[in-house]
């Protein structure tokens, strides 16, 4: 470890789980970086998501959005390739667009498609799947509401799930938001993953949360006091 983030970790209590307020205050504090970092939820659930039924997964539309332009494609054919354009999708296309891709080109971050096109996009499955790109109804990706689901991507929304260990990883913003703004969008994810509990998890739900900017050292949150927000 360097000096900087050596003397950045001293000022995070090592074994103590801080109120949210005081979490979001202590944040700033933290930031070892030159360029604007980025600042991450992480925690465990208590799901097994080996069971299907225990699957997290979901989506949420943050308020202040992460910070960063976010580039949509949209397969779409007629008028609701139109819909697309009007929405502000950065590339739109039918099997022209999966060619593109098919050759390598995947200068994009999120892909939308309306049901009728996924005969197209589902050959791109190797290629889309492993990189999260593969629109899914489930995500309101597949959609013939078009104009908002790209709304939605490009307003900041983001999507959960949890790893074969039930942990997640989601970002929440960027430390230039400031305490304010990034605990709003904080409580919002939170409210998200709490509503998506599965009906077969017993137990603690919210086992352990963290808070941490790109560089900078975890800082660990209550989660009793965070579940007990949305009760």
């Amino acid at each position: 470890m360097g000096k900087k983030y050596s003397a950045v970790r001293e000022k995070v209590e090592e074994g103590k789980m801080y109120p949210v307020e005081e979490c979001f205050n202590l944040l700033p504090e933290t930031k070892t970086a030159k360029f604007d970092e980025t600042v991450e939820v992480s925690g465990r659930l208590g799901v097994d998501p080996k069971h299907p039924e225990q699957m997290v997964r979901g989506t949420v539309v943050l308020p202040h959005g992460l910070g960063k332009k976010v580039r949509v494609i949209v397969f779409a054919k007629g008028e609701k390739a139109a819909e697309a354009k009007e929405a502000g999708a950065d590339n739109i296309g039918a099997e022209d667009l999966a060619e593109q891709i098919s050759k390598g080109w995947l200068d994009f971050d999120a892909a939308v498609a309306t049901p009728d096109m996924m005969g197209v996009v589902g050959k791109l499955g190797k290629v889309l799947g492993p990189r999260g790109l593969m629109p899914n109804p489930k995500l309101g990706t597949v959609t013939f509401e078009v104009k908002r689901a790209v709304a939605d991507l490009k307003a900041g929304k983001v999507e959960f799930r949890v790893d074969k260990a039930g942990n997640i990883h989601v970002p929440v913003g960027r430390i230039s938001f400031g305490a304010a703004k990034l605990k709003e969008n904080f409580m919002a994810l939170m409210e998200a993953i709490v509503k998506a509990k599965p009906a077969s998890s017993k137990g603690m739900y919210l086992r352990s949360l963290f808070l941490c900017t790109t560089m900078g050292p975890s800082i660990k949150l209550n989660p009793v006091e965070v579940r007990d927000s949305f009760k």
